[in-house]
């Protein structure tokens, strides 16, 4: 799905993704990456570079937007939990959905908010570095079980 300079919108996210072990779901990190993609940069802003996503322009709504894409973005945390990412990584993804939510239920304001603080790119961000890196950690030495005979 190429946007209109031919670039693939997901690309950004495949450097983590050839970087995670075999066992993790590919399937599970894409949809991850769809549904951080059309929340926070499905569109492009006329005559410039940023693109925003449905997140700032759903949070138009008053209070209802800002919990209904709070919703969608407990999806990737839900999915995160589901591909076993640590305890730490998971309570960041859920500080970042707050801050997400609360930021935008300011009037005026939280829609900026929301179009900048892209929580749902950060979050699969954070996902596929917790995935890389345990995946890293547990290669080592460090990780290798200890033996101990009992007599």
């Amino acid at each position: 799905m190429a946007d209109d300079r031919g670039i693939d919108p997901l690309t950004e996210f495949d450097s983590g993704v050839e970087e995670l072990p075999q066992s993790v779901d590919r399937a599970a990190v894409e949809r991850m990456q769809t549904v951080a993609y059309v929340l926070d940069e499905g569109l492009r802003v006329p005559g410039t570079d940023f693109r925003i996503g449905v997140d700032p322009l759903i949070g138009v709504l008053p209070g209802a937007g800002d919990v209904l894409t709070g919703g969608f973005s407990m999806y990737i945390v839900l999915e995160a939990a589901r591909l076993g990412v640590s305890y730490g990584t998971l309570l960041k993804l859920i500080a970042n959905v707050c801050v997400d939510v609360a930021g935008g239920a300011i009037p005026v304001v939280g829609d900026v908010f929301d179009a900048v603080w892209k929580a749902n790119k950060r979050n699969v961000e954070l996902v596929l570095n917790d995935l890389a890196t345990d995946h890293a950690s547990a290669t080592g030495s460090e990780h290798d079980p200890v033996e101990i005979e009992v007599e």
